[in-house]
């Protein structure tokens, strides 16, 4: 088993697929570095694979990783690759992958590799608009132990703004998400974060039902993301 021991918050950036140059990048990861200085929550950057080499002075995490360690597996990066760099965090099963094709087995060996590699893996679930939730949980999280669990709704997430978003489930929905994920787990420690189009106005409330957030669009900004490391830096 693999737990990740910690009272503090987490606050995961994730880039996706910015921002277009490394110039652009290091700027905005030097902005975020200052603004967080002091701050009392683990904050970790997830951007894309090609600029995680350049990046230091904060945890590092991938957005992705495959299950093989080398091979013919063209376009693929696997999770030894990513510990040699000084990766520690990997996403996986992202709703933006799963979209893509992604489905639970794939998922499932992506998690074990990353965990036997040694990285620490934040496992992304969640339900569409008009999905069981938990029949998806269910799903999402059969055979699964040893991650960190982010709940992220698939209908709550924006495209890029942080402030145009669709309707939000309320704390206490998300509250009872994160119980049933430790109920279907059986484990009442396992970490649980929240990822719906979190912003700097709505964070701190999401951080009193969960142990941290996974924030898209609003990574992107650096004086919204070092806001949201305050609201949590509690």
């Amino acid at each position: 088993m693999y737990y990740y021991w910690s009272m503090k918050k987490l606050v995961v950036g994730n880039w996706k697929m910015n921002p277009a140059s490394l110039k652009e990048a290091q700027e905005l990861f030097d902005a975020i570095k200052d603004g967080i200085k002091g701050a009392k929550a683990e904050v970790v950057i997830c951007p894309p694979f090609i600029y995680l080499s350049q990046l230091k002075g904060l945890p590092l995490g991938a957005q992705d990783v495959f299950y093989e360690e080398r091979g013919t597996f063209t376009g693929e990066i696997s999770p030894t690759q990513l510990k040699d760099l000084g990766v520690e965090y990997v996403l996986v099963g992202h709703s933006e992958r799963r979209k893509l094709g992604e489905t639970s087995e794939l998922v499932a060996k992506k998690m074990q590799a990353a965990l036997t590699a040694g990285l620490k893996v934040i496992l992304c679930v969640g339900e569409n608009e008009g999905e069981n939730k938990e029949e998806v949980l269910r799903q999402q999280l059969a055979g699964v132990s040893g991650v960190i669990v982010a709940y992220e709704p698939v209908w709550a997430i924006s495209t890029g703004d942080p402030y145009k978003t669709k309707a939000l489930p309320t704390p206490q929905i998300v509250k009872e998400s994160a119980d049933l994920i430790k109920k279907i787990l059986g484990d009442e420690n396992v970490r649980v974060i929240y990822g719906g189009s979190t912003n700097a106005a709505n964070a701190k409330e999401y951080l009193e039902v969960v142990d941290g957030l996974l924030p898209g669009g609003a990574s992107l900004k650096a004086d919204e993301f070092v806001k949201i490391v305050e609201s949590a830096s509690v």
